[in-house]
């Protein structure tokens, strides 16, 4: 099954000299805005991620290695 992608428009204005080399160089800025945006929001949501790591580990820190192994065990039985 294809996977339906919907794009929008993101525009930006910049220097003239810089779409004066684009142009003259033949670079495409849209595969680089891209990259660019995805990579930032790649790292956003990766610092998203390790905040909420942090958070978590707080609350269970408190929690004995022997605890969490009688939990693991008894979930294991369980099954």
């Amino acid at each position: 099954m294809e996977r339906e992608v919907n794009y929008v428009t993101v525009s930006a204005k910049i220097p003239r000299r810089l779409k004066e080399l684009l142009d003259k160089y033949g670079i495409k800025p849209g595969p680089i805005i891209r990259r660019a945006l995805e990579e930032e929001v790649k790292k956003r949501v990766l610092a998203e991620l390790e905040e909420k790591a942090r958070e978590i580990f707080g609350k269970l820190s408190h929690i004995s290695d022997e605890e969490v192994a009688f939990l693991v065990r008894e979930d294991r039985e369980k099954r």
